[in-house]
Formats: structure tokens, C-alpha cells, sequence
């Protein structure tokens, strides 16, 4: 793997974001709005309820873990989509770049971009909701590893799709993060989930990380052990994806899909 090819995918991505600064829009505003949303509904529900519960710490958090979640899927689509719509895919691929060079590329660009929303999330919760994650220490940073290997493992896998189903297929993949919430158990506990939802949240690495937050807001020691397992799940779903992403551009070369996404292609 050429360390320099990597480097190439990175800075295109963040030229992009250099020569167009809208596409900060969303890292900064959307979340903002989210935090402000949630933030006041649950400043509300602890005044209502009078309860030794602390919806700002519970829920709060949840919405908060939930964006970033959401933030590392797009980061990795997000800069698929970009080379999709301006037909430059294929021009990657008439150049020495490996497969594996362009995911990693993807990745590592989206840890850039996931880490400065996190950033602006945790910091803008704790000014205007006084919610600290700082709190909690190194204790943190396990659950926050299990939903950055999940979010890269959806974002590679939506951009699998997005190779084999064409540009149109967005549609399906922006609601993946919604789709996957009722199962994690965001909000609530798993157990309060039919038993069949109940076993596929068992599949599901979130579902992990939203359980052990909620145990250690509420006073108990982290989860180690769920953790670990979520996080093993997390890895084993990675490299899936990653193989699945090989597989779906090896069979796109070999049937002739892969012309779609040339500039010169407007089918």
C-alpha cells in the first residue's frame, strides 16, 4: 500500500472541502440544531417529571452518541458520492491506486471529519446544556471506538451499494442510520423490544454502546465485557464491508458497470 496514493485521497477531500466550505454545513449547523432540539426537550421533561432521573445526561447523550454514529457513515459516503457526482471514480482507477488504497483514504478522511464534529458537538452541549463527556475520562473513549468501527464499516458497506446500484441508490442509504436507531436502542433499554427485535440488536454494535452509557449515567460500572463484544462484532462487520466493497468494484470492472461513473457517461 503506497502511503503517498492514500495521502492523494485525503488531500482531494480536503481541497474539496477548502474550495467549498457549504460542505462544513452540516458538521457545524445540523448538529447545533440537534443538540438544541434535544437539549431543551429534555431540560423540559426533567422540570415536568421532577424525577431523580437526569434527562440531560440520558438523553442528551444519546442524541449526541447517535449524531456521531451518523457523522462517520457519511464521512466515508459522503466522499464516495462526491467522486460519483462529479463522474471522477473511474478516473482514480486509470492510475496505479489499489482498491484498498481508495478505502483507506476514505477512512482516514473520515476520521478527520467525524472527530472535528465530535468536537463541535461535545462543545456546544457543554455550553449551552452544561453536558459533559469530559467526566467520564479514558472510560469513554472504548464506547466512542465501537461506534466509529460501526459508522465506517455502514459507510463503506452504503458505498458498496452505491457502486452496484448507481448514484440513484442515495436514497437508500441516507435512512440507513434511522433505520438501524430503533434496534440499537437509542433511547431505551433493549429489553423493553420484542423478542425478535431484541435478537437482532444482539447483532448490532450500537445496541452495546447505548446500553453501557445509560449503565454508567446511572452510576454503575462500564460494561466492559458488552463492550468488548460489540467491539469485536464492530471489526468483524469492517472488514465484511471492506470485502464487500472489493467484491461489488472487482464485478463492476468484469460486467462493465464501472463505465457509468465515467465523465464521459451520463447512463
Amino acid at each position: 500500500m503506497s502511503r503517498s496514493r492514500v495521502a492523494a485521497i485525503v488531500l482531494r477531500i480536503l481541497y474539496l472541502y477548502r474550495g467549498s466550505p457549504q460542505r462544513m454545513f452540516p458538521i457545524f449547523v445540523w448538529v447545533m440544531v440537534d443538540i438544541l432540539l434535544w437539549g431543551f426537550l429534555t431540560r423540559y421533561l426533567t422540570s415536568v417529571a421532577r424525577a431523580e432521573v437526569n434527562f440531560v445526561a440520558v438523553l442528551l447523550g444519546a442524541v449526541l452518541l447517535g449524531d456521531f454514529l451518523t457523522r462517520v457513515m457519511q464521512g466515508v459516503t459522503m466522499a464516495f458520492f462526491e467522486d460519483v457526482w462529479s463522474r471522477n471514480f473511474l478516473n482514480y482507477f486509470a492510475t496505479p491506486l489499489r482498491i484498498s488504497e481508495y478505502l483507506t483514504g476514505l477512512i482516514l478522511a473520515a476520521v478527520g471529519s467525524s472527530v472535528v464534529s465530535l468536537v463541535v458537538m461535545v462543545t456546544f452541549a457543554r455550553v449551552a446544556f452544561g453536558l459533559s463527556f469530559l467526566s467520564y475520562g479514558v472510560a469513554l473513549a472504548p464506547f466512542l471506538a465501537v461506534l466509529f468501527l460501526t459508522g465506517i464499516a455502514l459507510g463503506v458497506a452504503a458505498a458498496a451499494l452505491g457502486l452496484r446500484l448507481g448514484p440513484a441508490s442515495e436514497w437508500l442509504i441516507w435512512p440507513i442510520p434511522t433505520l438501524v436507531s430503533p434496534f440499537a436502542g437509542v433511547f431505551y433499554p433493549v429489553t423493553v423490544l420484542p423478542g425478535w427485535m431484541q435478537a437482532i440488536a444482539a447483532l448490532l454494535p450500537p445496541s452495546y454502546v447505548f446500553e453501557g452509557m445509560r449503565a454508567v449515567v446511572a452510576g454503575e460500572p462500564p460494561p466492559w465485557d458488552r463492550l468488548a463484544l460489540g467491539g469485536g462484532l464492530a471489526t468483524v462487520y469492517l472488514v465484511l464491508a471492506c470485502l464487500l466493497f472489493t467484491s461489488v468494484y472487482h464485478t463492476a470492472i468484469r460486467t462493465g458497470l464501472i463505465a457509468r461513473y465515467s465523465a464521459e457517461t451520463l447512463s
